[in-house]
């Protein structure tokens, strides 16, 4: 396998893996904060290959690098159910409550009580009561944060107040709409290490770096030159340049610079570009200057990022018009063969396209289809507007079968991917 391949291949898991670890973390971080016991933050599908338990939390990278989960408590049926006589072991703490709960295997744990179920509740009281020995009825308390053992796994109980269903309607929208949030955060995070690398346009009308080769270069114009007029028209912004220029292809144009305090006059020749559909715009080979202000760096950021957002949604609204066709979507294919250009092309240029894809899956999660955050917050919408929650039953199976769809969008647009790639 070649080199380039390698590097395109590490790029393309570490950048998906790290939108996917940046998506879920949000869930995370706002899951714990409305004290939902989250049970596992796993990167990637499939077998695990790490796994490593951080308080609460089982943070697992598992082998397929399609996606991610925060496994919260009571999003899924709770399962640490005693029925009336079940014989279970159990070990006290020094308060004597019950800490950990053995429902097999006894022999495992020679220090262990054992009883025989009369009553249980781990959900909201929080207690045993059993048979021990033959007619002796004992009653203990159950920690909060006591482990049932299962396959030889500790897994903590859920009471109530720690799971999904029990937190608040703006607690719950939270841990959904942090993922989702997040990967907006982190797109301006990457514009922003962009700029403190690159600089920013000062949007000042002053020459920054001049092409090599280009007209700018030929006909004396130089980089820190302040330009105050092109053809008689006062610019003052770079903005202004811009326009001015590109209006003028195949022109000769007057430029009314100041260069270390001196002002002059020089002509310079338009260099005429094809720009589509049958149109030119005009190029001299400048460039602007750049700052490197955190002043204007952060600021920049954040306007980046909103003009991507504003892209994509446009994008999308084409889509729904017919502008824009399923057939034009790229899926995890077409995905990796645009980070294989990029990749080529530079670190700086992979930043900007991880911080892009950022975007597009902060935005994709918001969409109000079943399955995904868009369309859990939509139910959560109509939850504050009834009053109260619309089935779980119901609304499991609404996610289903949006689940099922979209896995089949995700087959066409692969083959797609494909076709036009490797047939077209």
């Amino acid at each position: 396998m070649e080199m380039e391949t390698v590097k395109t291949i590490i790029s393309f898991i570490l950048m998906f893996g790290a939108l996917i670890a940046v998506h879920e973390f949000g869930h995370l971080i706002f899951a714990k904060r409305a004290g939902i016991l989250c049970r596992e933050f796993a990167i990637g599908m499939g077998p695990k290959i790490f796994t490593r338990k951080i308080g609460e939390t089982v943070y697992s990278l598992r082998l397929l690098p399609i996606g991610g989960y925060v496994r919260m408590a009571g999003q899924d049926p709770e399962q640490f159910e005693l029925q009336p006589g079940q014989q279970i072991a159990y070990i006290l703490n020094d308060e004597q409550k019950i800490i950990k709960i053995i429902p097999e295997n006894f022999d495992k744990y020679p220090t262990a009580q054992v009883m025989e179920v009369e009553a249980a509740d781990l959900d909201r009281e929080l207690f045993i009561r059993g048979f021990e020995g033959e007619e002796a009825v004992v009653t203990y308390a159950v920690d909060p944060d006591a482990v049932y053992m299962d396959n030889g796994n500790e897994m903590q109980i859920a009471p109530y107040n720690r799971q999904f269903d029990s937190k608040t309607l703006p607690q719950r929208s939270m841990a959904i709409f942090g993922g989702p949030m997040m990967n907006f955060l982190f797109a301006a995070l990457l514009f922003m290490v962009l700029g403190f690398m690159q600089g920013i346009p000062t949007d000042q009308a002053e020459i920054g770096e001049i092409l090599p080769g280009g007209n700018a270069e030929q006909y004396g114009l130089q980089q820190g030159d302040q330009v105050q007029s092109i053809n008689g028209i006062q610019v003052g912004t770079w903005t202004e340049v811009v326009e001015n220029i590109r209006s003028r292809p195949g022109e000769t144009a007057q430029f009314q610079i100041t260069r270390d305090g001196q002002g002059m006059t020089l002509d310079v020749a338009i260099k005429a570009v094809d720009a589509g559909e049958q149109q030119e715009i005009g190029q001299i080979g400048v460039m602007p200057s750049m700052t490197y202000s955190p002043l204007k760096v952060i600021p920049g950021a954040v306007t980046q990022t909103y003009g991507w957002t504003k892209q994509i949604f446009i994008l999308l609204g084409n889509l729904v018009t017919g502008k824009f066709s399923v057939k034009d979507l790229s899926g995890p294919v077409g995905i990796y063969e645009t980070t294989d250009m990029v990749v080529k092309t530079g670190f700086e240029n992979f930043l900007r396209w991880a911080a892009i894809l950022s975007i597009n899956l902060g935005i994709m999660n918001l969409l109000p289809l079943p399955a995904l955050d868009g369309g859990r917050l939509v139910f959560f919408l109509v939850e504050a507007v009834r009053g109260k929650p619309i089935d779980r039953e119901k609304e499991g199976m609404v996610h289903f079968v949006g689940f099922a769809l979209l896995m089949l969008l995700m087959v066409v647009v692969t083959w797609n991917d494909i076709q036009r790639i490797f047939f077209s």
